[in-house]
């Protein structure tokens, strides 16, 4: 049995952040059910595999949350759960009555977590992922410095906004107390640009691309070109620069402050030391001296070096959970069905 075993969470959302995290949930034993409208998640017409991406192992029901009949039903489900995540637009969550004050009276223990945008009681302004990495200034700190801010090729801001929920919601359900639960996308963000926030609000440095991704500090740490294929070098111990300059037969400053305070310099050895030979064969000669180093890789390239990572949900392929807990391993079940589990089909915990 899993930790979350005998816990009951439902699930009003669509698309990826609030789905995600009940994901989550479920791979760790929670019996997650989807309350979907009668059309379903939007994501069911993105594609079967991008459904079970973010669903699997789930419940579906459908319930007509505008409806006196479905408001009844949701109740009755609410009063034999231990939480809801409701991922809406908050007039949404607040006209369908998916808020603690509006579903105490069911259960006054139910653990109510909103995700949104920007908050709640903050309207319903548009707040998909591209959109709030761009309003929250991680895109402008994206890309090369001569050309166009950019993004990650994943949805970084509702992947993180959906691990954050899924932790908020757990904390107030071990708490034993009832109560809501808020999680924005734009706090997410916000939260994860940690240092780089710091560093402005307490001293005076704003925040800017460097090339090739390079860290605001250490030096070297960024991608570099080589004679086939790019490498990610990320030192920033003196002891990891020691083994890497000796391997690269290289001399330059032995500290991290004199490395930070001549970047040019560094960078121009280390860029001709590493076009001598290719990524791959950097790796190879760098990783068992304890060097943090990787070739690029393509996602198909990164999953066959990593078979272990891929499970079997149904009849989908997926990665699997990235939590592992000793003697546990997750029943990986296959997405539902619109309607699955309605009426008969449900059960009672």
């Amino acid at each position: 049995m899993g930790p979350l075993a005998g816990i009951r969470i439902l699930e009003i959302g669509h698309m990826l952040a609030g789905p995600y995290a009940t994901m989550m949930l479920a791979d760790l034993g929670a019996e997650v059910i989807k309350i979907e409208p009668p059309d379903g998640d939007i994501s069911r017409q993105v594609g079967d595999s991008y459904f079970a991406s973010l669903n699997r192992g789930k419940r579906s029901i459908c319930v007509d949350l505008t409806s006196e009949a479905g408001q009844r039903e949701l109740g009755e489900l609410v009063a034999e759960s231990h939480a809801l995540l409701a991922n809406l637009k908050p007039s949404a969550i607040h006209r369908y009555g998916l808020t603690y004050d509006a579903l105490r009276r069911w259960n006054d223990r139910i653990v109510c977590l909103a995700l949104t945008g920007f908050g709640l009681e903050a309207g319903d302004d548009p707040a998909f992922d591209y959109v709030i990495q761009a309003t929250t200034g991680v895109a402008a700190l994206t890309g090369d410095p001569l050309g166009p801010p950019t993004l990650p090729g994943y949805s970084a801001a509702d992947n993180s906004a959906g691990l954050t929920a899924a932790l908020g919601l757990l904390a107030q359900i071990v708490s034993g107390r009832g109560g809501q639960v808020e999680v924005s996308l734009r706090d997410v963000m916000l939260s994860q640009l940690n240092y780089r926030a710091s560093s402005y609000l307490n001293d005076g440095v704003e925040p800017r691309r460097l090339p090739m991704g390079a860290h605001s500090y250490y030096v070297p740490a960024q991608l570099f070109p080589t004679a086939d294929g790019y490498l990610a070098l990320f030192i920033t111990h003196d002891k990891f620069w020691r083994l890497f300059a000796a391997e690269a037969d290289i001399v330059g400053p032995a500290t991290m402050k004199e490395r930070a305070e001549r970047r040019d310099e560094v960078l121009a050895l280390v860029v001709g030391a590493l076009a001598t030979d290719t990524a791959a064969s950097w790796e190879s000669r760098l990783r068992p001296l304890g060097v943090p180093v990787a070739a690029v890789r393509t996602l198909p390239e990164a999953l066959a070096a990593n078979p272990e990572v891929i499970v079997d949900a149904g009849a989908f392929r997926l990665i699997r959970s990235p939590i592992q807990i000793a003697g546990y391993e997750p029943d990986y079940g296959a997405p539902p069905r619109l309607d699955e589990h309605g009426g008969a089909n449900l059960g009672v915990l």
